[in-house]
């Protein structure tokens, strides 16, 4: 039996992979069902029977390999840190994550407004539970009275916004390799400038 859900769970991860790889070389709507499942070895089928449709395929690889889980997995340890280290720790991650990812997100921009209704919803949520989470960071700051009273959700969008532009607009654009030292020197400047914006 466990040999079974074993199984079943490198298959739904093999799945992921090759929609993650697909979907970063041709795009949502240049990658079939089809080509997903053969390039993760199994029959279209089988891709049905463990997402039931690519858009909830769609949905389980931005859940699984975009910067929310690993965000997630930051929370616990953000609460010991200092506020600016903890900002810094979130826009160094986020950024590297934007790194990672970078064909997937020059892609998805590219074509965004021309995903059907469903999948751009898709797209937003997922946006916003990002958002939302570190939100909820920012209002247990709030709550300690660390940091002053503001609308949560518009203080996680600005910060994440300027990691996101600074990403866009350098290696997206200008199509610019970032150093490591460059990276940490702009990263720190985002976090002291939102740090100033907001302790009381």
């Amino acid at each position: 039996m466990r040999k079974k859900g074993q199984d079943s769970l490198k298959t739904r991860d093999a799945l992921l992979r090759a929609a993650l790889e697909l979907i970063s070389e041709r795009g949502y709507l240049g990658a079939t069902t089809r080509e997903i499942a053969r390039r993760a070895d199994v029959t279209e089928i089988t891709l049905f029977r463990h997402f039931g449709s690519k858009e909830r395929l769609f949905e389980e690889v931005l859940h699984t390999y975009t910067f929310l889980p690993r965000l997630r997995e930051l929370l616990p340890s953000l609460v010991s840190m200092d506020y600016e280290e903890a900002l810094y720790t979130v826009g160094t991650r986020f950024f590297e994550t934007l790194k990672e990812r970078k064909t997937l997100v020059k892609i998805m921009l590219s074509e965004i407004n021309i995903y059907p209704d469903k999948i751009r919803n898709i797209y937003m949520k997922f946006i916003n539970e990002m958002i939302e989470t570190l939100a909820g960071y920012f209002k247990s700051l709030q709550r300690k009275g660390i940091i002053r009273e503001f609308d949560p959700s518009v203080g996680a969008r600005a910060f994440l916004g300027m990691i996101f532009s600074f990403f866009q607009a350098e290696v997206i654009v200008r199509q610019r390799s970032i150093s490591k030292k460059r990276q940490n020197l702009i990263i720190r400047e985002f976090a002291d400038i939102f740090v100033k914006g907001t302790r009381v």
